[in-house]
């Protein structure tokens, strides 16, 4: 290279120092590309709204699953890899009219085989690192069943459920990722996604009845629910809340640890009870939903589409569910505060 060469060279580069500096994303950080690319996938019309029991729950099964796979997780469903079956029957609602749900006690004994059709779990393990808190387990968990195709509203029938909750299984595997290609954690991490949802909390409720590890082994669940758009309330772009926030020592970790997730806004409208948390912390387990739920009125409409997520502000809404996890999984156990725990039947 010649004096005058090297001259125009460092020119340019003294021009253009942020082209100098590019470079290649930290292997395990959560970038748009990502969130992008798995959120289409899940909210595409080919995955059918993803209703349990029909070929979209399937397919958006097998693509959570060889999502889990290609990150070097465990298998946690138990006989079926990374599915746990939820077997549903016909029951009879409140309302008299029959659908589907979990059967009680000794019934899958006694009804005919014909009459039983199963959803699935998706469930994964990232094993900690520490050998004194390894046992110990972190749930990271969303929903991935919507409504499928219901009633049309101009014109459009396939209900693709982009926010709810496409946004959310798309933070657990971007978490997932970010867990297991960055920092191992010290405790264990299970990232679950659960059927039936939409169905009356199904899939959580059966995994708490017969979970594919000792229940007491969890230490804390994060749910995470409808986070593809920004909640003023909340902070505007970038901000997310905690459901049942002052209910345990989780709210005062995350407020000691910067991390940009506040108090639930709309305690009214009692989302602490209404999400997959719910179940486990009905079991003692210190159990939460993060969101940015905004209440928009495409909320279980066909317009919830993937054209109304704001990348940017999902895409630092799971990048503070990272850092949260993170502080979960290494830090201290969380613990409820005294009447926080919730009690029910």
């Amino acid at each position: 290279m010649t004096v005058r060469t090297l001259i125009a060279a460092l020119s340019l580069a003294a021009a253009f120092p942020l082209a100098a500096q590019t470079a290649a994303p930290a292997r395990g950080a959560v970038t748009t590309a990502e969130v992008r690319r798995i959120l289409t996938t899940l909210a595409d019309d080919s995955m059918e709204g993803r209703r349990t029991l029909t070929a979209g729950e399937i397919r958006a099964a097998r693509f959570i699953a060889a999502e889990f796979q290609a990150l070097g997780l465990e298998p946690l469903g138990g006989d079926s890899a990374y599915y746990q079956w939820v077997p549903l029957v016909p029951v009879r609602r409140r309302n008299g009219a029959m659908g589907m749900g979990l059967p009680a006690p000794g019934v899958l004994d006694t009804i005919a085989r014909d009459q039983v059709r199963y959803g699935r779990n998706v469930l994964a393990l990232l094993p900690g690192t520490d050998p004194a808190l390894k046992d110990e387990v972190i749930l990271v968990d969303a929903h991935f069943d919507h409504l499928g195709y219901g009633r049309p509203v101009n014109g459009d029938s396939l209900y693709n459920g982009a926010d709810d909750d496409a946004s959310g299984v798309t933070a657990v595997l971007a978490v997932a990722r970010a867990m297991a290609q960055g920092p191992r954690p010290r405790r264990s991490i299970i990232f679950a996604a659960f059927t039936g949802e939409e169905m009356g909390l199904l899939g959580s409720r059966w995994f708490t009845q017969h979970p594919t590890l000792p229940l007491e082994r969890i230490k804390a669940n994060l749910e995470i629910e409808m986070i593809g758009r920004p909640d003023s309330l909340a902070g505007g772009p970038g901000k997310a809340w905690l459901t049942g926030y002052e209910r345990s020592t989780l709210g005062d970790q995350l407020k000691a640890g910067g991390i940009a997730i506040v108090p639930d806004p709309r305690p009214d409208q009692m989302f602490f009870q209404r999400s997959d948390n719910y179940a486990l912390a009905l079991r003692g387990i210190v159990a939460h939903t993060l969101s940015s739920f905004d209440l928009h009125s495409d909320y279980h409409a066909p317009s919830d589409d993937v054209s109304h997520v704001d990348w940017a502000h999902m895409t630092a809404v799971v990048r503070a569910t990272a850092q949260a996890v993170r502080l979960m999984a290494n830090g201290p156990t969380p613990a409820w505060h005294e009447g926080g725990r919730p009690v029910g039947n």
